[in-house]
């Protein structure tokens, strides 16, 4: 789905970065994704634009997919196991996959939130990737990104550390719903920073490009399960 993303932000004439940018939000955790991806790109006067532009556009999706794609799923004869892969692999947001899963059935949301993680512990060398990539292709005029973001080494520990089962499930709680209001101040901010005109005058071609992924990744899934 990265790919693909880079593969048509080309063909649509935007910047590969930007490709990459919605390509790796549709393709792991939708707009978290898209907040990690863009700290690591190349610094331009766009950026900040582009990365609400990508969360506004995913999230959008993610909520349309919640409620189109369970349909799908039955349409198909899907059953609960499969529709629980289904929904899991191609819905941008954990919220939304969680929400569609569970809306199916327990084994459905069970399936799809397992599904979801594998698609989220994917972020990490994603990041890692990208950073290496665009540090020694960078574009011109951009700034380097760092080699090593400490937002990465921090989500690396806290992984490790929830791992290990020793975390009270009682803080779980509080932990996730703390996490959960550090990533609206975060959209917030960047929403802060941009101007409404400037999402208005980005034209068809950015918002073509991100339904243009999101039908990748549904089409290759599609495939997949017919297999």
């Amino acid at each position: 789905t990265i790919m693909a993303g880079w593969a048509l932000a080309r063909a649509f004439r935007l910047a590969p970065s930007f490709g990459v940018l919605t390509g790796g939000s549709v393709a792991i955790c939708g707009a978290s994704a898209a907040l990690a991806l863009s700290s690591v790109l190349p610094a331009n006067p766009a950026r900040e634009r582009d990365m609400l532009l990508t969360v506004v556009g995913v999230t959008t999706l993610s909520t349309v997919a919640m409620v189109v794609y369970p349909l799908i799923a039955a349409a198909l004869g899907m059953s609960d196991a499969e529709a629980g892969i289904f929904l899991g692999a191609t819905i941008h947001d954990v919220a939304q996959v969680v929400g569609a899963g569970y809306g199916v059935s327990a084994e459905a949301g069970d399936s799809a939130t397992l599904v979801k993680l594998f698609r989220v512990a994917l972020l990490l060398p994603t990041i890692v990737i990208v950073a290496l990539l665009f540090r020694t292709r960078g574009e011109a005029g951009g700034k380097r990104p760092p080699l090593v973001p400490m937002f990465m080494v921090g989500f690396a520990v806290l992984v490790a550390v929830n791992s290990t089962g020793a975390v009270p499930q009682a803080a779980m709680g509080a932990l996730s719903e703390a996490s959960r209001w550090f990533l609206i101040t975060a959209i917030a901010a960047v929403g802060a920073k941009t101007a409404l005109g400037d999402l208005v005058h980005v034209g068809w071609r950015p918002v073509a490009l991100i339904v243009a992924e999101t039908a990748v990744i549904l089409v290759w899934v599609l495939a997949l399960t017919a297999l």
